[in-house]
């Protein structure tokens, strides 16, 4: 077995479209993604589970229904399951997503930017 960390600046070299996370790991079931993301995202949950968003790089705004939440490099934050979000990044942030295997990006709401599940690098 080889011992090796994982750079996380190397794996975020490794693709420029935004929108899609990237597998780099797993914990029992639980997969740690990175994403790169800039712009507006869709309204949408995760019934079955929470997510977690911890911010690498740049600056990220959450929006619920009823409010919004500000999340700066250093920071995390954890959307409570089955709660509707929207993320929002004015310029590009570098962030690392960790929820179980084979959650959609989208949830529920599916459509044309789904990401597909488990793409590894």
């Amino acid at each position: 077995m080889k011992y090796e960390p994982i750079n996380l600046e190397q794996k975020f070299s490794l693709f420029s479209e935004q929108w899609k996370p990237k597998v780099i790991a797993e914990m029992n079931d639980y997969q740690f993604k990175i994403v790169k993301l800039e712009g507006d995202f869709v309204w949408h949950d995760h019934p079955e589970t929470d997510e977690t968003f911890i911010v690498l790089e740049g600056k990220l705004r959450i929006d619920f229904r009823d409010g919004s939440v500000n999340i700066q490099a250093g920071e995390m934050y954890v959307v409570p399951k089955g709660v509707e979000h929207k993320p929002y990044a004015e310029n590009e942030v570098k962030l690392i997503l960790i929820e179980p295997r084979g959650v959609l990006n989208t949830g529920e709401a599916g459509g044309d930017i789904t990401a597909q599940n488990n793409i590894w690098i």
